[in-house]
């Protein structure tokens, strides 16, 4: 079974390696899904609601993976590729202030207006309403992702060291989201 593991994890490397953004865009697409998978078993669906999960499949691959893998590339060059704590802390504060906002209220926005089928007047005002509480508990946990990632991970495995955490916090968020719903 090692023997299985360790060649299926030689030949991602291999395709990371030769086809970086498509592969970080796979991986991205395969975790959303897995993240929204498990989302609705442990929210109580009988049945895996098939449209929301390829929307969220698409959203990773189209543009978590893509954004991920060009935002690290930038931050890279305009550091200079530096891992010392100044600069890993310069690139966190960097990513919490522009693509972490970014990130959060572009993810609002599909969610309610393509995944959700929402109207725009509904949609505005579920962001309006959500969106300054889903920022300030992103926030809490992020940058300390955004500093492991930084300071430990190569520059091909950051993206998808963060669909792995993002995974796990796509989970975090639909769970939270329904204990909201039933508390009303």
């Amino acid at each position: 079974m090692a023997a299985v593991a360790k060649k299926g994890w030689e030949q991602y490397m291999l395709q990371l390696q030769l086809h970086p953004l498509r592969t970080k865009a796979i991986t991205a697409g395969v975790l959303a899904g897995i993240s929204d998978s498990v989302a609705q078993k442990l929210s109580g669906f009988q049945r895996i609601q098939l449209r929301r999960l390829l929307l969220k499949v698409i959203f990773g691959f189209a543009y978590g993976g893509p954004f991920g893998h060009f935002l690290h590339k930038l931050l890279d060059k305009l550091f200079k590729g530096k891992k010392d704590k100044k600069t890993v802390a310069k690139k966190v504060l960097l990513e919490q202030v522009t693509s972490s906002p970014w990130n959060n209220f572009l993810f609002l926005l599909y969610y309610g207006l393509i995944v959700e089928g929402r109207t725009w007047p509904q949609v505005k005002n579920k962001i309006k309403k959500d969106y300054p509480s889903v920022q300030l508990t992103s926030w809490m946990f992020w940058p300390a992702v955004g500093w492991i990632n930084h300071q430990y991970m190569p520059l091909q495995l950051r993206v998808i060291f963060h669909s792995l955490v993002a995974c796990c916090w796509g989970i975090f968020l639909n769970l939270r989201a329904r204990t909201m719903v039933l508390s009303k």
